[in-house]
Protein backbone atom coordinates (compact mmCIF):
# COMPACT_ATOMS: atom_id res chain seq x y z
CA UNK A 1 0.00 0.00 0.00
CA UNK A 2 1.55 3.35 -1.19
CA UNK A 3 -0.05 6.22 0.70
CA UNK A 4 1.10 10.08 -0.61
CA UNK A 5 -0.48 12.88 1.44
CA UNK A 6 -0.24 16.12 0.07
CA UNK A 7 -1.76 19.48 0.58
CA UNK A 8 -2.32 22.46 -2.33
CA UNK A 9 -1.49 25.13 0.52
CA UNK A 10 1.55 25.60 2.79
CA UNK A 11 0.95 25.16 6.40
CA UNK A 12 -1.94 22.40 6.50
CA UNK A 13 -0.07 20.11 8.15
CA UNK A 14 1.07 17.73 5.76
CA UNK A 15 3.90 16.21 7.82
CA UNK A 16 2.54 15.98 10.85
CA UNK A 17 -0.79 14.39 9.60
CA UNK A 18 1.90 12.07 7.26
CA UNK A 19 4.86 10.89 10.27
CA UNK A 20 1.30 10.28 12.16
CA UNK A 21 -0.73 8.04 9.79
CA UNK A 22 3.00 6.07 9.71
CA UNK A 23 3.14 5.85 13.30
CA UNK A 24 -0.22 4.37 13.21
CA UNK A 25 0.23 2.06 10.26
CA UNK A 26 3.57 0.41 11.99
CA UNK A 27 1.62 -0.10 15.08
CA UNK A 28 -1.11 -1.99 13.56
CA UNK A 29 0.95 -4.00 10.79
CA UNK A 30 3.11 -7.20 11.16
CA UNK A 31 5.97 -5.94 9.02
CA UNK A 32 6.34 -2.05 10.40
CA UNK A 33 5.80 0.59 8.20
CA UNK A 34 7.90 3.31 6.18
CA UNK A 35 7.54 7.42 5.99
CA UNK A 36 9.23 8.58 2.74
CA UNK A 37 10.65 12.18 3.10
CA UNK A 38 9.88 14.11 -0.38
CA UNK A 39 9.40 17.72 1.55
CA UNK A 40 12.13 17.50 4.48
CA UNK A 41 10.91 17.97 7.56
CA UNK A 42 9.44 14.00 8.66
CA UNK A 43 12.93 13.32 10.75
CA UNK A 44 12.27 16.65 12.41
CA UNK A 45 8.21 16.21 13.42
CA UNK A 46 9.33 12.38 14.67
CA UNK A 47 12.18 14.02 17.25
CA UNK A 48 14.82 12.10 15.04
CA UNK A 49 18.19 13.80 14.56
CA UNK A 50 18.50 15.13 10.82
CA UNK A 51 20.38 11.68 9.08
CA UNK A 52 23.88 12.27 8.13
CA UNK A 53 24.31 9.97 5.06
CA UNK A 54 22.44 10.05 1.64
CA UNK A 55 18.60 9.74 0.92
CA UNK A 56 16.28 10.11 -1.37
CA UNK A 57 17.48 12.34 -3.23
CA UNK A 58 20.67 11.25 -3.47
CA UNK A 59 18.75 8.31 -4.70
CA UNK A 60 16.92 9.82 -7.45
CA UNK A 61 19.96 12.10 -9.02
CA UNK A 62 21.78 8.88 -9.19
CA UNK A 63 19.86 7.56 -11.69
CA UNK A 64 19.31 3.91 -13.27
CA UNK A 65 23.15 2.93 -12.20
CA UNK A 66 22.19 2.54 -8.50
CA UNK A 67 19.85 -0.47 -7.81
CA UNK A 68 16.29 -0.37 -6.70
CA UNK A 69 17.45 -2.20 -4.06
CA UNK A 70 19.91 0.38 -2.59
CA UNK A 71 16.98 2.20 -1.29
CA UNK A 72 16.50 0.16 1.69
CA UNK A 73 20.08 1.07 2.84
CA UNK A 74 19.14 4.28 3.26
CA UNK A 75 16.12 3.64 5.64
CA UNK A 76 16.49 4.72 9.21
CA UNK A 77 14.49 3.72 12.24
CA UNK A 78 12.40 5.72 14.21
CA UNK A 79 11.58 2.86 16.66
CA UNK A 80 8.13 0.70 17.35
CA UNK A 81 8.22 -0.35 14.01
CA UNK A 82 8.57 2.83 11.51
CA UNK A 83 11.43 3.59 9.35
CA UNK A 84 12.39 6.59 7.79
CA UNK A 85 13.65 6.75 4.21
CA UNK A 86 15.16 10.63 4.44
CA UNK A 87 14.83 13.28 2.27
CA UNK A 88 18.80 13.83 2.49
CA UNK A 89 19.37 17.10 0.74
CA UNK A 90 17.58 19.36 -1.91
CA UNK A 91 15.28 17.10 -4.16
CA UNK A 92 15.39 17.27 -7.87
CA UNK A 93 13.07 19.85 -9.73
CA UNK A 94 12.15 17.67 -12.45
CA UNK A 95 10.31 14.06 -12.20
CA UNK A 96 13.36 11.93 -12.93
CA UNK A 97 12.76 9.07 -11.24
CA UNK A 98 9.96 9.88 -9.65
CA UNK A 99 7.51 7.28 -11.30
CA UNK A 100 10.27 4.62 -10.78
CA UNK A 101 10.22 5.32 -6.79
CA UNK A 102 6.80 5.04 -6.60
CA UNK A 103 6.68 1.90 -8.03
CA UNK A 104 9.39 0.60 -5.86
CA UNK A 105 8.00 2.01 -3.01
CA UNK A 106 4.49 -0.08 -4.19
CA UNK A 107 6.55 -2.97 -4.06
CA UNK A 108 7.33 -2.89 -0.46
CA UNK A 109 5.71 -5.13 1.50
CA UNK A 110 5.05 -2.79 4.21
CA UNK A 111 2.59 -0.09 3.98
CA UNK A 112 4.92 3.00 2.71
CA UNK A 113 3.48 6.72 3.82
CA UNK A 114 5.39 9.85 1.55
CA UNK A 115 5.15 13.39 2.65
CA UNK A 116 5.14 14.62 -0.45
CA UNK A 117 4.46 18.46 0.62
CA UNK A 118 2.36 21.63 -0.63
CA UNK A 119 1.94 22.23 -4.16
CA UNK A 120 3.97 18.61 -5.63
CA UNK A 121 5.75 19.17 -7.92
CA UNK A 122 8.98 16.91 -9.62
CA UNK A 123 9.11 13.38 -8.10
CA UNK A 124 6.31 14.33 -5.44
CA UNK A 125 4.03 15.12 -8.02
CA UNK A 126 4.81 11.81 -9.38
CA UNK A 127 4.46 9.52 -6.46
CA UNK A 128 1.48 11.53 -5.45
CA UNK A 129 0.01 10.56 -9.00
CA UNK A 130 1.15 6.70 -9.08
CA UNK A 131 -0.35 6.28 -5.16
CA UNK A 132 -2.90 3.55 -4.36
CA UNK A 133 -4.09 6.25 -2.11
CA UNK A 134 -3.52 9.88 -2.59
CA UNK A 135 -4.68 12.28 0.66
CA UNK A 136 -5.12 15.62 0.31
CA UNK A 137 -4.08 17.54 3.83
CA UNK A 138 -6.67 20.50 3.98
CA UNK A 139 -7.47 23.13 6.15
CA UNK A 140 -10.58 24.77 5.15
CA UNK A 141 -10.40 28.14 3.47
CA UNK A 142 -11.13 29.05 0.22
CA UNK A 143 -7.66 29.66 -0.80
CA UNK A 144 -6.79 26.04 -0.27
CA UNK A 145 -10.04 24.43 -1.70
CA UNK A 146 -9.49 26.73 -5.12
CA UNK A 147 -5.78 25.08 -5.45
CA UNK A 148 -6.80 21.33 -4.73
CA UNK A 149 -9.78 21.94 -7.29
CA UNK A 150 -7.00 23.21 -10.22
CA UNK A 151 -4.15 20.58 -8.64
CA UNK A 152 -2.39 18.44 -11.36
CA UNK A 153 -3.25 15.71 -8.73
CA UNK A 154 -6.66 14.19 -7.96
CA UNK A 155 -7.16 12.90 -4.65
CA UNK A 156 -8.97 9.95 -3.64
CA UNK A 157 -9.50 11.38 -0.23
CA UNK A 158 -9.25 14.20 2.13
CA UNK A 159 -7.90 14.60 5.46
CA UNK A 160 -9.68 17.38 7.07
CA UNK A 161 -7.64 19.59 9.57
CA UNK A 162 -10.64 20.74 11.65
CA UNK A 163 -10.41 24.40 13.61
CA UNK A 164 -12.98 25.95 15.15
CA UNK A 165 -14.68 29.23 13.52
CA UNK A 166 -13.63 28.20 10.08
CA UNK A 167 -16.80 28.54 7.89
CA UNK A 168 -15.90 25.87 5.25
CA UNK A 169 -17.49 22.54 6.31
CA UNK A 170 -16.68 18.75 5.62
CA UNK A 171 -19.86 18.66 3.21
CA UNK A 172 -18.64 21.80 1.70
CA UNK A 173 -15.46 20.03 0.84
CA UNK A 174 -16.96 16.98 0.05
CA UNK A 175 -19.04 18.73 -2.76
CA UNK A 176 -16.14 20.72 -3.99
CA UNK A 177 -13.44 18.03 -4.66
CA UNK A 178 -15.75 15.48 -5.34
CA UNK A 179 -14.29 12.86 -3.02
CA UNK A 180 -14.86 11.83 0.83
CA UNK A 181 -13.40 13.39 3.87
CA UNK A 182 -11.54 9.95 5.21
CA UNK A 183 -10.81 11.77 8.26
CA UNK A 184 -11.53 14.75 10.58
CA UNK A 185 -8.22 15.75 12.45
CA UNK A 186 -9.21 18.59 15.24
CA UNK A 187 -6.46 21.08 15.84
CA UNK A 188 -5.23 20.64 19.08
CA UNK A 189 -2.44 21.53 21.70
CA UNK A 190 -1.29 17.99 22.50
CA UNK A 191 -0.43 17.47 18.72
CA UNK A 192 2.19 21.15 18.63
CA UNK A 193 2.98 19.90 22.51
CA UNK A 194 4.13 16.16 21.07
CA UNK A 195 5.84 17.90 17.86
CA UNK A 196 7.62 20.73 19.58
CA UNK A 197 9.12 18.00 22.19
CA UNK A 198 9.88 15.71 19.73
CA UNK A 199 7.72 12.86 20.97
CA UNK A 200 5.20 12.35 17.79
CA UNK A 201 6.22 8.85 17.20
CA UNK A 202 7.06 7.54 20.61
CA UNK A 203 3.51 9.58 22.70
CA UNK A 204 1.41 9.94 19.29
CA UNK A 205 -1.83 11.81 20.82
CA UNK A 206 -4.61 9.61 21.07
CA UNK A 207 -6.95 11.87 19.78
CA UNK A 208 -4.92 12.40 16.57
CA UNK A 209 -4.16 8.23 16.29
CA UNK A 210 -7.93 7.80 16.31
CA UNK A 211 -8.69 10.18 13.16
CA UNK A 212 -6.28 8.36 11.48
CA UNK A 213 -6.94 5.03 12.79
CA UNK A 214 -10.00 5.38 10.46
CA UNK A 215 -7.74 6.41 7.18
CA UNK A 216 -4.93 3.35 8.22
Amino acid sequence: MLVACWSAKGGSGTTVVAAALASVLARTSPTGAVVADLAGDVPAALGLPEPPGPGLAAWLDAGAAVPADALARLEVTAGGGLSVLPAGGTLPEAAGRGEVLAAVLAADSRPVVVDCGSAPSGPALAVAAAASHSLLVLRPCFLALRRAVASPVRPSGVVLVEEEGRSIRRADVEDALGVPVRAVVPVHQRVARAVDAGLLCGRLPAGLERALRRVA
